[in-house]
């Protein structure tokens, strides 16, 4: 049985057909692959674009920290002028009367509790107020971790389906290299 011209171009062209269509399927994978290998970068630029943000929030909680500390120290300053003068009037009406000086003394002694007592007040609260930070510092450093370890998540899961893509790909591709084999 011999076939005709007409039949042996006709099989001419089906495989040039199945062969043409053959590289399209791998440079398919290829694409698919590179467009998965893109959006991971495009990812990990996102997080590293996050971090450097958080960072430079961190920079800007530091420096407000540190104008607070310059306000502070400058209302201390302010507060030792004060209390200076206000020294300085008591040693020239101590010089004047001293009777009047002991009555002012005692003034002053209740004063000074006051602002004693009103300064560790406000010592406690700035020590509060740091307790916070460093708890505001420990839930950053908790998010960091968190956020670590879900992106480790992903790349396993990306990993395990690039596994399964390939072995899903050598398996379709036995398929059809057998089709083509076993079709005369």
């Amino acid at each position: 049985m011999s076939l005709a011209a007409e039949d042996i171009d006709q099989i001419e062209k089906i495989v040039e057909r199945i062969i043409d269509r053959r590289p399209e399927v791998e440079n398919a994978n290829v694409r698919y692959e590179i467009d998965l290998r893109e959006r991971t970068i495009r990812v990990e630029e996102e997080l590293k674009h996050q971090r450097e943000l958080m960072m430079e929030g961190f920079k800007r909680l530091d420096e407000r920290l540190e104008l607070n500390q310059l306000e502070t120290n400058k209302r201390f300053e302010l507060m030792q002028a004060q209390m200076d003068k206000r020294f300085e009037q008591v040693d020239k009406r101590f010089e004047s009367i001293q009777t009047q000086m002991d009555k002012r003394f005692e003034q002053v002694d209740k004063r000074f509790e006051e602002m004693l007592i009103q300064m560790n007040k406000r010592f406690e609260q700035v020590d509060k107020r740091l307790e916070q930070v460093d708890r505001r510092f420990e839930q950053v450093d908790k998010r960091f971790e968190e956020q670590h370890k879900e992106i480790m998540g992903i790349h396993q899961e990306i990993k395990l389906l690039m596994r399964w893509g390939f072995g899903a790909l050598i398996g379709l591709g036995g398929l059809v290299v057998a089709i083509l084999r076993l079709t005369p």
